[in-house]
């Protein structure tokens, strides 16, 4: 009864905040930056195993800390390194899981290098549509409130790769919205 009453809540609060349709809290992100709250609708219709992966080291508090270490104006904004250098990862890779979806303003999809299946922890917010990266890169969710707070992250100085030295900016907690008490 507990879980109806938290989630016919968590529905009433996005609707109030202009949604259009409420979201399942268990395919619902919460990151919590210094500026505010970014809501992350997920999308395991796209990308099943990224998404459960994502959930997974959420509830284990592995994002809770982690910098924003490269950030691109216009472009976008990574994070999910433990180590902030775009190095580091939870040690899990993932098979890519491309979709006909598009990355627009707000896409939230998984970093990785030239190798398609090397995903792991690290993942971007697309700051502004980006079709270039269509069909390359695993889409596992969309901002749905809080864009303005991820528009604030520091960008990288002077670098082309976007490299912010020092990163400043962190997720300060990271939840699934079905495990957040009333």
């Amino acid at each position: 009864m507990k879980k109806i009453i938290a989630a016919a809540a968590f529905a009433a609060t996005l609707a109030g905040a202009g949604t259009a349709q409420a979201l399942d809290p268990e395919n619902t992100l919460y990151m919590d930056l210094a500026y505010g709250r970014v809501v992350i609708e997920l999308r395991p219709d796209l990308a099943p195993k990224t998404v459960a992966r994502m959930k997974e080291l959420t509830r284990e508090h592995f994002f809770d800390g982690i910098v924003f270490h490269r950030v691109i104006g216009g472009f976008m904004a990574q994070t999910g390194d433990p180590t902030g250098t775009g190095t580091g990862g939870s040690g899990q890779r993932l098979k890519a899981e491309f979709s006909k979806a598009h990355h627009l303003r707000g896409t939230v999809s998984m970093a990785r290098t030239q190798d398609p299946d090397s995903a792991d922890s690290q993942f971007f917010i697309c700051l502004a549509p980006e079709p270039h990266l269509d069909g390359q890169y695993t889409i596992w969710g969309q901002v749905v409130q809080g864009m303005e707070f991820v528009d604030k992250i520091k960008r990288g100085d002077n670098d082309p790769n976007g490299i912010v030295s020092p990163p400043q900016d962190r997720i300060i907690r990271m939840q699934v919205a079905a495990d957040v008490k009333p």
